[in-house]
């Protein structure tokens, strides 16, 4: 196997694509388009996105502490394109993507309902980093839309809400499930032999 060498970058690929809502009022209410983020702890529940400083969601971030990170899908991949790429200083992203601002209910900043889980969060830390800052947060809740959940195991189907993930500047669809955690080291069940 031959390898090269590449200058440092950031190589961990695929991300989730997300679109991240702010704002604690319909006038401040944004959309901001996000790869740069990721869970960080399980207990207490934790998660992190990393904002440039000049994106118009930033001030309201910092002002209000809290967002809720939305999931996107295959549905939604035009408008979480377009979140990402338009400012909310000259544009109403709801308004124009046709989305629907819903209620959290732990904080202030509005859900997308057209999304098929909203994970409300509390800022505890913005750490300070380079091009941009890390808003490191507590999750404090999670919608989960109720199509997706299977009846018997009471389990989300991440599969089935086909989720959009992220990688070198192109948008893909969550892929063929290959195993679960653990299959690696699980007992093969062995098949019932049955006596005649």
């Amino acid at each position: 196997m031959s390898k090269v060498d590449w200058k440092p970058g950031n190589m961990v690929y695929p991300l989730p694509a997300v679109m991240v809502t702010v704002g604690n009022s319909p006038e401040n209410y944004n959309i901001i388009t996000i790869a740069w983020t990721g869970t960080i702890c399980s207990d207490p529940p934790m998660c992190y996105i990393s904002v440039r400083k000049g994106r118009h969601s930033y001030p309201i971030l910092k002002e209000t502490g809290e967002f809720v990170i939305n999931l996107t899908t295959k549905d939604l991949s035009y408008a979480t394109d377009w979140c990402g790429v338009r400012s909310g200083r000259q544009y109403d992203k709801f308004k124009e993507m046709h989305l629907t601002p819903g209620k959290a209910s732990v904080v202030s900043a509005p859900i997308i309902e057209e999304s098929p889980v909203n994970i409300e969060c509390k800022v505890t830390q913005v750490v300070e980093l380079g091009t941009h800052d890390m808003f490191m947060a507590e999750v404090v809740n999670v919608k989960a839309d109720e199509k997706f959940i299977d009846e018997r195991s009471g389990a989300f189907s991440l599969f089935k809400a086909k989720l959009l993930c992220y990688s070198h500047g192109n948008y893909y669809e969550v892929g063929k499930r290959i195993g679960k955690f653990g299959y690696a080291v699980e007992k093969k069940k062995r098949k019932k032999t049955v006596r005649k």
